[in-house]
């Protein structure tokens, strides 16, 4: 069996500062109760237990102390057993959260993995996968998986068929090129650095338009690497998700031996 490449100092960037409304907890997402602890610490476990990062920059909700605080704790519980954790206000968009880690970020990071809180239970196989992908040489990759579901376009029903339902089909989506795409996604610090000062010339329609780090990435022609995702690192959005991550953590091996 071939060695991994000799991995380059890198740093992840957990962006937690979304408002988790959809959950229904009234708190951050980055709070809400996952098993015996909260997401955000799900998250920063497995990132810990992975053993790629030298830095862990968190962007959180600003001035929410409690999250604060619980990162604090986190940071005197690794002592000088773990990565340096530090932690960031985010900001209105995850853009804006993602450029406030990085702004963080110590003197000689080669490379950053940007990784959603939300996606708590990422087993660390993915975290190796992506981190051994830019050892190799890859300015970008992401984690993915194919699609199982047949995908349809729609468009809205008009005329005498509104009547019948909203949207009618206009086309089957061939999904043998498709993939769902998760996090970490990873990055030469130099490529990240010149994808977001590239999007500050986004207009506002074009800046909602993107919706993860790779597609700023993609706008600069700089070509974007799959490695194999995980069906464990679902993203916590809706109730019935937060039901799925406690079902994962109550099985018989623990969500993050399950499956690479």
């Amino acid at each position: 069996m071939s060695e991994s490449p000799s991995r380059l100092v890198t740093a992840v960037v957990v962006v937690a500062a979304g408002s988790g409304q959809r959950l229904g907890y009234g708190m951050p997402k980055a709070a809400v109760p996952l098993g015996s602890e909260t997401i955000l610490m799900h998250a920063l476990r497995g990132i810990v237990a992975s053993e790629v990062a030298t830095q862990v920059c968190v962007a959180l909700p600003a001035g929410d102390e409690g999250l604060r605080q619980l990162c604090e704790e986190f940071r005197a519980e690794l002592a000088d057993g773990g990565p340096l954790v530090t932690v960031v206000d985010g900001g209105d968009t995850r853009a804006d959260s993602v450029r406030a880690g990085i702004a963080a970020l110590m003197e000689g990071i080669e490379a950053v993995l940007v990784h959603d809180a939300a996606r708590a239970l990422a087993p660390e196989a993915v975290f190796h996968r992506v981190a051994d992908a830019l050892a190799s040489g890859a300015a970008a990759v992401i984690p993915a998986l194919p699609v199982v579901d047949t995908i349809k376009t729609v468009a809205a029903t008009t005329g005498s068929g509104a009547a019948l339902a909203p949207e009618v089909v206009t086309g089957t989506v061939a999904r043998g090129e498709l993939r769902m795409v998760q996090t970490p996604q990873g990055f030469r610090l130099d490529t990240l650095l010149e994808a977001h000062r590239a999007a500050q010339d986004l207009d506002r329609q074009q800046s909602a338009a993107v919706t993860d780090d790779a597609m700023l990435v993609e706008m600069l022609g700089t070509p974007v690497h799959v490695v194999r995702g995980s069906t464990q690192s679902l993203k916590i959005t809706t109730p019935l998700d937060l039901i799925f991550a406690e079902g994962l953590l109550e099985g018989p091996l623990g969500a993050r031996w399950v499956e690479g």
